[in-house]
């Protein structure tokens, strides 16, 4: 009796917009065997998830196809199967977890309505016993006071608590194979490794097969059996997990395990203190009652301190609601504060907004997601040149000069300026929020996430980006992030923050080397970076 749960054969799929048709998928064959995690990695758009998509035909028919494959399931053809039996497999014998929760939950529905539902079309569960049911399925899953969270709405919760409500959904019906699609991506990497045994620990309890896609290769190497490498809709490399991480064979796997952001920061000598924050508090408070009165603060960032020299970088580390972005929007007077702000010398904490404004050309930012934060109405030009309009600097024909001249910084081709956002990838994006940042050349850049939504290989380019226009201009950069290989490439002074409050800071590469705390020690740890871990 064979060992294979799924046996895909010449796989492909094509899409068609308008006369045009776009083959995403060529030729994939591989097999996923019962009780193994097989993982599917490669760069955006190399057609991972349109494959995986595929098992349980999730693409958008009619104007997604399969002109050629098979995807045989207990000897039928999943992609030939009539829809109502398909749906009886759906969310039954094979699940799927997708990558970002609050997407896939029903904001209007409370968390015992969604897994009951699940359990009632499949299982015919209703009432007392779906609610026991699902009570079960959130303690296996591990949130905590799961009778608390049954009336909970998506937004109530962590992202990590909704990625295991997703899990508990999926394997409510103990399915034989849970498909995971990127169910990592937007963590911290304490709350992933978490999301990570979990996983290892209901597929050994369960018995299931796991299809787990990922660009993460860290994460792949903890969890995965075997591997499939694809590029451009074609599996370029499979291989045990041992043999494609410690021999590869194909260049492009070669080039995905060699694209982590490495390297030393800048090599930028220090100048005199360019930022000093003292004893900076954002508390948020509590009102309650009729008349709102304040009964108690929330305590985003609670007295911090440090100083910034001109041409370093201090990278602002922690996990999310840790303070680190709302530390940043203080520091740029985005968001009130207490406490001393210096920025070259010169006192900001009180200052108005109109005060403040003449400082804004010298104190820049870059946000994590580029295409949220540039105008889709206006083209490339007119989003990197409205800050010289803003603070009317030079002539219009000075100003394309220096709109041309930052594009060429950043890599992009000066002609692209009278494109829009939509028709960039992710990295070209965010050169362009990168460009409109250093046309104004700032002393200070905030970098707000600015790689996390990125794969390994554009965030080691833009990584690249950042320290040879640092070098070149002398830039400081604040650098906010929870991915720590990214804040080891760039950063010369590291800062760990845990609940609004500083628990380590000084040299990057002390901390790196030994670091002090035991709240750091578990970020290296999770993010596979602590002193004497295997690489």
């Amino acid at each position: 009796m064979s060992d294979n749960l799924i046996e895909i054969r010449d796989l492909a799929v094509e899409f068609t917009a308008g006369d045009q048709i776009q083959r995403a998928v060529e030729d994939v064959s591989f097999d996923i065997r019962k009780g193994e995690t097989l993982a599917l990695v490669g760069e955006s758009g190399s057609g991972k998830s349109v494959t995986a998509h595929s098992i349980l035909r999730l693409l958008p028919y009619p104007l997604a196809r399969h002109p050629s494959g098979s995807i045989i399931y207990e000897g039928k053809d999943l992609l030939k199967l009539p829809e109502a039996k398909l749906r009886s497999i759906r969310g039954n014998r094979i699940a799927m977890v997708f990558q970002e929760p609050m997407t896939s939950l029903n904001p209007l529905h409370s968390i015992e309505k969604q897994i009951n539902e699940v359990l009632g079309l499949h299982k015919g569960l209703t009432g007392k016993a779906a609610t026991k049911r699902t009570l079960e399925l959130l303690e296996m899953v591990g949130i905590p006071e799961p009778h608390k969270r049954l009336k909970a709405f998506p937004h109530e919760l962590s992202g990590g608590q909704r990625q295991r409500v997703m899990i508990a959904m999926a394997l409510a019906n103990e399915p034989e194979l849970l498909i995971a699609d990127e169910p990592t991506t937007a963590l911290d990497v304490t709350v992933q490794l978490k999301i990570l045994e979990l996983l290892k620990e209901l597929q050994a309890r369960l018995g299931m097969a796991l299809l787990l896609i990922s660009h993460d290769l860290n994460l792949v190497r903890r969890i995965a059996h075997r591997v499939c490498v694809m590029q451009r809709g074609r599996i370029v490399e499979q291989a045990s997990c041992d043999e494609l991480f410690h021999a590869p064979q194909h260049p492009y796997t070669r080039e995905l395990l060699g694209a982590e952001p490495s390297g030393r920061p800048a090599d930028t000598p220090p100048g005199p203190p360019l930022l000093e924050v003292d004893d900076l508090r954002v508390w948020f408070p509590i009102k309650k009652g009729l008349l709102r009165r304040t009964v108690d603060h929330v305590k985003a960032v609670d007295g911090v301190n440090f100083s910034l020299l001109q041409g370093q970088t201090l990278g602002i580390v922690g996990e999310s609601g840790s303070g680190k972005s709302t530390l940043g929007l203080a520091i740029l007077r985005l968001l009130g504060s207490r406490g001393a702000i210096r920025f070259q010398g010169q006192s900001l904490d009180g200052l108005t907004q109109k005060e403040v404004r003449p400082f804004r050309r010298q104190m820049q930012v870059v946000f994590q997601d580029p295409f949220g934060s540039l105008s889709p109405r206006m083209c490339v030009g007119q989003i990197v040149g409205e800050g010289l309009n803003i603070h009317q600097m030079g002539t219009e024909a000075e100003q394309e000069q220096a709109i041309i001249d930052a594009l060429l910084e950043v890599g992009l081709d000066p002609e692209t300026r009278h494109r829009y956002p939509h028709e960039f990838s992710g990295g070209q994006r965010q050169r362009i929020a990168i460009a409109r940042a250093l046309v104004l050349k700032p002393a200070l850049i905030l970098l707000d996430e600015p790689t996390s939504a990125l794969d390994r290989t554009v965030q080691r380019q833009v990584v690249e980006l950042l320290r040879t226009l640092q070098k070149k201009y002398d830039l400081t950069y604040l650098f906010i992030s929870h991915d720590l290989a990214v804040v080891r490439a760039l950063s010369h002074q590291l800062m760990v923050i845990k609940q609004g409050q500083v628990v380590e800071q000084g040299p990057a590469d002390a901390i790196f080397a030994a670091p002090q705390h035991t709240y750091t020690q578990q970020l290296l740890e999770a993010a596979y970076l602590a002193p004497g871990t295997a690489r």
